[in-house]
């Protein structure tokens, strides 16, 4: 696989060894049938509890049966999944970083132990609700409620675009608690099983079809006191959940693109016309090799994230920079990628179109080109231009 300033020279046993088990079991358990899910639209729920043994669900958290790893292990993983399928790496991703670390972060210890094991083991499945209809890169303006009563809190309002929900056990959701001043923002863990609450699945989607993607009803859904994240109030919570799950993505995208590279290049040595391989044309050579120095810029940027990241020092704009960056690398090495494979790249026999067709999606969430575009101007400049 591309390395080509042998970054993974430097790993540790551990995170090498994390990396070789994630990457096995790509080759086995996901390459053979995602390119049949993504044309049938389906996740392969299966992997579920596999990925569970494997410790792949917050493998960077410790206590409660999480594994305790480092973050560069953690970034490993999700460069590995992604390398499967967005899909995929997009499952893992919110079940850690939008499910379990919130829990891990801001829930009571009876929270913590009775969802975080089974969370961590792939037996429970999380979403994380919220992103609104109306509300998606301003979440500050939600409307979804929360009103206290004798027995807890009544929520009312509606999420969308949330992986896991219709297979979710759990949501961990964001409402505003209109009873108390201010109505801060908090987070309620709810059961999908409770009255009031409806999960339907999004139809129709033309990227990350390998992904099970849903909305969250709330109809006068009762959740009492002790399901209460105590830890949080405000946007810090959720925000800082998706900074989380925003590192996992810098890495992840870097797989999806080293994986289309590599079917590319194979492809370039192997396909013959004009009396022998396309590998040996200038226009090809220049391709893959624009495609290595961009990828790797990207492998330079999640290890170096990870450095800030393990030393305490990381901020969110930085990862803004890591995921703005990396995700449009991603975007341009599969379209350039699935060019090099003619009309044969428009099959599932080849990875490069799913996953362009999936990084369309990455570009889009957990915050918009445009919006870390702007996150960094702010930053740069000391002027907020969306206020």
């Amino acid at each position: 696989m591309l390395d080509y300033l042998e970054l993974e020279g430097d790993l540790t046993g551990e995170e090498k060894l994390v990396r070789d088990e994630a990457r096995r079991f790509v080759d086995e358990q996901v390459k053979p049938d995602i390119g049949e899910h993504y044309e049938a639209g389906t996740f392969p729920t299966d992997l579920i509890p596999k990925m569970g043994d494997l410790g792949f669900y917050a493998p960077n958290l410790d206590g409660y049966g999480l594994p305790g790893l480092g973050e560069r292990a953690y970034g490993l993983l999700m460069q590995e999944l992604e390398a499967g399928d967005s899909g995929l790496r997009s499952m893992a991703s919110v079940q850690g970083s939008l499910v379990i670390y919130p829990i891990h972060a801001y829930g009571s210890d009876e929270q913590k132990q009775r969802w975080l094991p089974k969370l961590g083991s792939g037996e429970a499945v999380g979403c994380f609700g919220l992103t609104e209809p109306q509300h998606g890169s301003d979440p500050s303006g939600m409307e979804t409620r929360a009103e206290r009563d004798a027995d807890g809190y009544v929520l009312n309002g509606s999420k969308t675009w949330i992986t896991n929900s219709p297979i979710a056990d759990v949501a961990v959701v964001w409402a505003r608690d209109v009873s108390a001043e201010g109505s801060p923002v908090r987070g309620f863990l709810v059961e999908t099983d409770r009255d009031g609450v409806t999960t339907n699945k999004i139809e129709g989607k033309l990227s990350m079809r390998a992904s099970v993607t849903g909305e969250i009803g709330l109809d006068d859904v009762r959740v009492p006191e002790e399901d209460v994240l105590p830890g949080v109030e405000g946007m810090n919570g959720p925000l800082s959940c998706l900074t989380q799950a925003r590192f996992g993505i810098a890495w992840g995208v870097v797989g999806a693109a080293r994986d289309a590279f590599e079917d590319a290049r194979q492809y370039a040595k192997d396909r013959d016309q004009f009396g022998g391989p396309i590998a040996r044309f200038q226009l090809q050579q220049g391709k893959l090799a624009e495609m290595a120095t961009q990828i790797t810029n990207a492998q330079l940027m999640a290890h170096r994230l990870t450095d800030l990241k393990e030393r305490g020092d990381l901020r969110h704009q930085q990862v803004s920079m890591a995921k703005r960056h990396n995700v449009r690398v991603a975007r341009e090495v599969t379209r350039t990628a699935r060019e090099m494979l003619g009309g044969n790249g428009i099959t599932t026999d080849y990875s490069p179109m799913r996953h362009m067709e999936n990084i369309e999606t990455v570009y889009t969430y957990e915050g918009t080109d445009d919006i870390h575009t702007l996150v960094l101007g702010a930053d740069l400049t000391g002027i907020e231009a969306f206020h």
